[in-house]
């Protein structure tokens, strides 16, 4: 199974290479954070695009990339998006069903299905065999009936899967036996968002799972132990946290190469 750290920027992503992980996953949310931006396809694909090459630069593991739902609404946009990912040196992509409208979160699944073909039309027209992640949102909407979205993930992720994602994903899916069933259904490699009280990787590789990422949470981790040691320091006027940090000289030895 394949275990993911999400990087931000570089720093985070050698360190998360150090500790000996073979591939790395760019988190969009974080990176729009480390920005000033909020998550939501906010941050331009420019900017993205930028920070996505800086860090395939930066590792000697594989990278991919989350762009959430592309950057664009049509064909053409989704694959100028794909040839940019390449570009920057990445060779996976996240590409989402989100459609950014609080009527209609989800966008209708021809247009999904235009975007998964456009990109891998692009990825093939460069040569390179890019590691296609699709993503649905089913689970991370408020809905009251688990058959229900339980059927429509299924719908869209098989519908992804035929129109050539190498691998779907489904976050916010957190129960084992569903699961489970997912993977069971779907007959491809499926990848699981893990958050508090996903299930452990162990059970997650019995289950079946192929893929394991961790999305924003090391990102927003982060902020709360910033948010910890600013309070202490403000409140306390002391710095216990500041014992937990890499060593300066060790992290310029990090970057140094």
């Amino acid at each position: 199974m394949l275990v993911l750290a999400n990087a931000w920027d570089v720093a985070t992503a050698r360190v998360i290479e150090d500790v000996g992980f073979s591939a790395i996953a760019t988190t969009s949310a974080g990176i729009a954070y480390s920005l000033g931006y909020p998550d939501g396809q906010r941050i331009s694909r420019a900017e993205m695009m930028a920070r996505i090459g800086r860090i395939a630069r930066a590792v000697r593991v594989p990278v991919t990339a989350d762009v959430e739902w592309g950057y664009g609404s049509s064909a053409e946009e989704i694959a100028r998006t794909t040839r940019e990912v390449i570009e920057a040196g990445a060779v996976g992509m996240n590409l989402e069903d989100t459609s950014g409208r609080a009527d209609q979160p989800l966008l209708p699944l021809d247009q999904v299905l235009e975007k998964i073909k456009a990109a891998r039309e692009a990825a093939a027209s460069l040569r390179v065999p890019l590691v296609l992640n699709a993503r649905t949102d089913v689970y991370l909407l408020e809905g009251d009936n688990p058959e229900a979205n339980y059927a429509e993930a299924v719908r869209r992720l098989a519908a992804f899967r035929d129109a050539g994602a190498d691998c779907v994903f489904a976050p916010g899916l957190k129960d084992a036996e569903t699961i489970g069933r997912l993977v069971k259904d779907l007959t491809c490699p499926v990848n699981i968002l893990a958050v508090p009280g996903t299930p452990s990787i162990a059970e997650l590789e019995r289950l079946g799972v192929a893929r394991v990422s961790v999305g924003s949470g090391f990102m927003r981790a982060t902020l709360g132990a910033l948010r910890d040691m600013a309070q202490e320091l403000k409140s306390g006027g002391t710095y216990s946290w500041l014992e937990r940090g890499i060593p300066y000289k060790d992290v310029n030895t990090l970057l140094g190469g």
